[in-house]
């Protein structure tokens, strides 16, 4: 068995400087193992961006509904990462591996067989449960069994790699599988690659660092409270007001228990998370990068989803294309992030980087939503593409190598957790704040849409049953109907709130450029860090 020694409270400050090399213990299996684990776990994550439009004619969602198809997968993985992390350090990670693909397995099946969007809930949840093994496992898997060296550059260069080709497949096969079959059919291809994966982890090392690791159970439950309260009340605020009784206490809800959790973590013998990590200036602003940058690239990519999809009724197969451009640049990019995490300070790749993003959003905020054509999204999607590779690379490099080897279970965990929480928040905001705005001004346009009695009651109706977006799916279903007449208004409205939505996203872009600047330093010596992991990608 690999292991690694950890750790415990007491010890120095953390440091970024590297301890001495020793032999590279990653077996082929373990890296194959943990490539296609995140590949499966990206493609469980991206794959309902682009049915949101059969989930809405299939299942009919109302309010909020369908922002937590995505959010019921989500939350769990942002919520357990850490906890995985331990857990792969005491018990060893092939079992994590085993365990996370077990759970895809089963949460895919649970979502293919669903009837009603209740149950898709519980398959994405399920999904969300296994993924949160496989983000942290995964990399923690690769960076035990590497130094840092050449070994450790391939490994990331993989690991990264692995995720951008699940990014890249998960829209092509909801795609295919919405215009040729059905949403439920791409949930039975994710079952078979859970499986594919599971089998394959049956190869890997078990590596593990259980010296000084212990499950922090006041951590985990104090921060598994704290951030359901935190997104209940973001996608209901948008809903039914943020004045509302059940949103004013989430948001209490959720204060009190994060700072619960700062406390637990700070008196536990054995926390589940390191606060003097983020005393690493580098380690710190990787994290406020992650979780920024990614509620910037789920935001836009939901966003796009639902007005390609939902609002303008365009097929899953068209809806797939500007993903595939949005996730391809990544892949795409290797030779020149090598130059660039070369000859580039990380604070400026970062900072470049989300500029790309941000000027990709206002873009995109000012097309008219009666544009359908592919070639006017390109441009902005070519833009948040880039902007999003050069990211994602620097971001990984930091999570590995601005810590100690012994803490990489713990630091990737914290990473993740920070990543996958930030993309939490994306659907959660950007859906609140756009059908929240698109409410308020549908019901302005119709009152000056000139309706006859009889269609503004059946309009209405609809929407106070299911909301702007349960206007567009009757309308757009039942063309002859009265509910149609309003049709033009809901979509305006719907395309002016997400608009809005793209907006919020270029200044979160914004505001996580200023941080990568004014933080991202220090990642550790040009030839630690900064070569090692370009070293792996030119390979």
């Amino acid at each position: 068995m690999e292991s690694e020694h950890t750790e415990t409270p007491g010890t120095p400050p953390i440091s970024s400087s590297a301890a001495p090399s020793a032999p590279d213990t990653l077996t082929g299996w373990t890296l194959a193992a943990a490539c296609l684990a995140v590949c499966v776990a990206q493609i469980a994550l991206a794959m309902p961006a682009t049915l949101n439009g059969l989930f809405q004619a299939d299942l009919h969602p109302v309010g909020t509904q369908l922002t937590w198809i995505s959010d019921a997968f989500l939350l769990p993985t942002a919520v357990l990462e850490l906890t995985f992390g331990v857990l792969g350090d005491l018990f060893g990670r092939r079992r994590l591996l085993l365990f996370g693909g077990t759970f895809i397995v089963i949460g895919a099946i649970v979502s293919a067989t669903a009837g009603a969007v209740h149950q898709l809930w519980a398959g994405q949840a399920l999904t969300g449960l296994g993924a949160a093994a496989l983000f942290p496992t995964t990399l923690a898997a690769i960076a035990a069994g590497t130094s840092q060296g050449r070994g450790r550059a391939r490994g990331i260069a993989s690991w990264s790699g692995a995720l951008a080709v699940g990014a890249m497949a998960a829209p092509l096969l909801g795609g295919l599988a919405g215009t040729y079959g059905s949403w439920q059919d791409a949930f039975t291809v994710l079952a078979i690659l859970g499986g594919l994966s599971v089998l394959l982890s049956l190869r890997a090392a078990n590596s593990s660092a259980p010296e000084g690791r212990s499950l922090d159970w006041g951590g985990q439950i104090t921060l598994a409270v704290g951030l359901f309260a935190l997104l209940y009340a973001v996608i209901d605020g948008g809903n039914v007001g943020w004045s509302a009784p059940a949103v004013i206490g989430g948001f209490l809800a959720a204060a009190v228990f994060l700072g619960l959790f700062l406390l637990a973590e700070h008196r536990a013998v054995a926390p589940m998370l390191r606060l003097d990590l983020f005393r690493n200036p580098a380690f710190a602003g990787a994290a406020a990068v992650a979780l920024v940058g990614m509620f910037t690239y789920l935001g836009t990519a939901y966003s796009i989803s639902i007005r390609m999809s939902a609002v303008q009724g365009q097929s899953s197969l068209r809806t797939s294309v500007p993903f595939l451009l949005l996730n391809g640049a990544t892949p795409l990019l290797g030779p020149v992030m090598v130059r660039a995490l070369q000859r580039v300070d990380p604070r400026l790749l970062l900072g470049g980087s989300l500029v790309l993003m941000a000027i990709g959003d206002f873009w995109l905020a000012a097309l008219p939503v009666s544009d359908t054509t592919i070639p006017s999204l390109l441009g902005p999607f070519i833009l948040v593409g880039v902007g999003f590779a050069g990211t994602l690379n620097a971001i990984t490099a930091a999570a590995v190598n601005t810590v100690p080897l012994r803490l990489a279970g713990m630091a990737s965990g914290a990473t993740s957790m920070m990543r996958d929480f930030g993309q939490t928040l994306g659907p959660a905001i950007i859906g609140s704040i756009a059908l929240g705005h698109a409410a308020a001004s549908f019901s302005s346009r119709l009152a000056s849409a000139g309706l006859s009695a009889q269609q503004l009651g059946a309009v209405t109706a609809v929407n106070q049953a299911g909301g702007t977006l349960a206007v567009v799916a009757v309308g757009g279903a039942e063309p002859h109907s009265p509910v149609a007449a309003g049709l033009p208004s809901a979509v305006a409205a719907l395309g002016q709130g997400y608009s809005i939505g793209f907006v919020v996203c270029g200044v979160s872009a914004l505001i996580a450029a200023l941080v990568a600047v004014l933080l991202v330093r220090g990642l550790g010596s040009r030839q630690e860090t900064l070569e090692a992991v370009p070293a792996a990608l030119a390979a």
